[in-house]
């Protein structure tokens, strides 16, 4: 059974929401502040966590970054509910680390579709392992990767980019399709979102800064992989 951590100091709005996620099958924990929400990392494993962006002690961007570097599981998905809805807003939450965003006030209806979206999008898997010389490895079972011999840790989206360029490396991919097979929220589909997950990945797997050989940029079509 998948495992869902709802962190949200709004009781009203976590019941709600747990009620329905409940009727779904999942197993919920809820958090109302970000220290109970560290608390229950520190202890359990989740599918996926729903996290409020503005809590009363802890921010959603303190715990992102928890999650990312501390957590037993660093890769696993994050979905941010905020009552921010400028682009910049999305992109800053993208670049924090999480994997979706859906704007408050949301339909309860529409955030369990995004649930079951991004927890399918987890469980895709082509091949167990793919490797590429002594550069990158992707175990797709773990969903770990290593560049040059070193665990990298990347976010799921960082992921899922990485694995569907690796997977296809003579093909060059258009930002429109990267959009489609990655991003599922139609709000979301905009290219500087691409652009930005592309931009963190380089950091994490990329040696020169100013050569890329992983993920390589193909001028006015797309990105396609290097190796």
């Amino acid at each position: 059974m998948n495992s869902i951590l709802l962190v949200d100091d709004e009781k009203k709005i976590c019941e709600f929401v747990k009620a329905y996620l409940d009727k779904e099958g999942y197993n919920v924990d809820v958090a109302y502040n970000g220290k109970d929400c560290i608390a229950y990392l520190e202890i359990k494993k989740y599918s996926i966590i729903i996290l409020d962006r503005m809590l009363p002690d802890i921010s959603g961007e303190e715990i992102c970054k928890f999650v990312r570097c501390e957590y037993i599981e660093p890769q696993v998905p994050i979905i941010m509910l905020t009552a921010k809805i400028e682009d910049e807003d999305r992109i800053e939450g993208f670049n924090l680390g999480c994997d979706d965003y859906i704007c408050k006030p949301f339909n309860v209806k529409e955030l369990v579709l995004r649930v079951k979206a991004v927890l399918k999008r987890t469980k895709f898997i082509e091949k167990k392992v793919l490797k590429f010389n002594d550069e990158i490895e992707i175990d797709t079972v773990s969903r770990s990767v290593k560049v040059r011999g070193k665990d990298v840790f990347l976010t799921n989206t960082e992921y899922k980019l990485l694995l569907m360029m690796a997977s296809n490396p003579k093909r060059v991919f258009t930002r429109e399709e990267l959009l489609q097979k990655v991003v599922e929220d139609p709000c979301e589909k905009f290219d500087r979102v691409i652009d930005s997950h592309i931009k963190n990945l380089r950091q994490k797997i990329e040696v020169n800064s100013k050569d890329f050989k992983i993920v390589k940029t193909v001028y006015g079509v797309g990105y396609k992989f290097g190796i």
